[in-house]
């Protein structure tokens, strides 16, 4: 496989004027509303405000973001040909390394991001380890995991981003192609954090 040359970057993304509405982040251009996400509130009963994202943006005037990233534009081509030679090693060896570059990628993006395309953070300053345990402000959640699973808020950033132009698309059942994609929302709020919705009541 060190011969083989399949791997290609790409990012998009974007940053809206936004605000929140109840459990919902509305975005505008030029004042005129483009785009609503639509976010689920912990629903459990706790000693602390239960949690939704639009927690963490302003309901007066705030920003917000969403990005994709991909790493396997190229990627998917190569496996069918190892796939035909019966070759599972490089098979498994060149999805996980797609995987792990476009998780770099989108953590590469992020810090872009919060010191200069939003320019939040601008005076940052982190050693790696430290990144890797997330002490920056801000997160990236992405719809259909624990904060956000509603995997269908995914279209919605899809057609925000015309995620078409890097390559990516989305499958029926809202799955990424090529599967070395990541997508995702940018909060700047210093207090946000990663939790889980946990079960949904009717």
């Amino acid at each position: 496989m060190n011969e083989i040359s399949c791997l290609t970057l790409k990012s998009v993304i974007g940053i809206w004027e936004a605000k929140q509405e109840g459990d919902d982040v509305v975005l505008f251009v030029n004042g005129e509303k483009l785009e609503t996400f639509n976010f689920l509130r912990q629903q459990s009963k706790k000693s602390k405000n239960n949690l939704c994202l639009s927690d963490y943006i302003s309901p007066i005037k705030d920003y917000m973001g969403a990005f994709v990233c991909t790493a396997g534009l190229e990627v998917e081509k190569q496996l069918e040909i190892f796939e035909k030679d019966l070759d599972d090693y490089n098979s498994i060896l060149l999805k996980s390394l797609a995987d792990r570059l476009a998780e770099a990628l989108t953590e590469y993006m992020h810090e872009k991001v919060r010191k200069e395309i939003w320019g939040y953070a601008s005076d940052e300053k982190f050693e790696n380890d430290e990144l890797i345990k997330e002490k920056y402000h801000g997160i990236r959640p992405a719809p259909g995991y624990t904060a956000c699973p509603d995997h269908t808020e995914k279209l919605k950033i899809f057609k925000l981003l015309n995620a078409e132009k890097i390559g990516v698309s989305l499958t029926e059942s809202m799955a990424m192609y090529p599967n070395a994609t990541v997508s995702g929302y940018y909060f700047s709020h210093p207090e946000s954090k990663y939790f889980s919705i946990g079960k949904i009541q009717n």
